[in-house]
This record gives C-alpha cells, sequence and structure tokens, in this order.
C-alpha cells in the first residue's frame, strides 16, 4: 500500500491531538500501540490492509 506512512503519520497526529487536547492517557496511547502491533501479527491483518486500501482508493479517486 503507497499510502502508508501518510497513514501512519495522520494517524500518529490524530493520537497526539487526543492525548493533548482530549484527555488521551499516556497509558491508553500504549495500549493502542500495543493493541496494533499484536493486531498486525494476526490473520486478520491482509485483510484490514485491503479494507484500508479500499477506504483510500475511493477517496482518491476523483
Amino acid at each position: 500500500m503507497a499510502v502508508s506512512v501518510p497513514l501512519v503519520v495522520i494517524l500518529g497526529a490524530l493520537v497526539w491531538v487526543a492525548w493533548r487536547y482530549m484527555g488521551l492517557r499516556a497509558s491508553h496511547v500504549f495500549v493502542c500501540l500495543l493493541f496494533g502491533f499484536l493486531l498486525a501479527a494476526t490473520s486478520a491483518a491482509p485483510d484490514i490492509r485491503r479494507v484500508i486500501a479500499g477506504i483510500v482508493a475511493a477517496f482518491t479517486q476523483h
């Protein structure tokens, strides 16, 4: 997926905003990161990538 790095940056910025302004605690950020890493190691990871690629493709098509 060609947009993986920018998508990670966007999601990271959203987490930072939530942490800074919405009261998200550092422990919540850690749990979210850990969940993401563990989810990437499951058999659901290719399906998740396909769904994300489809969503991105739908937004980038004119």
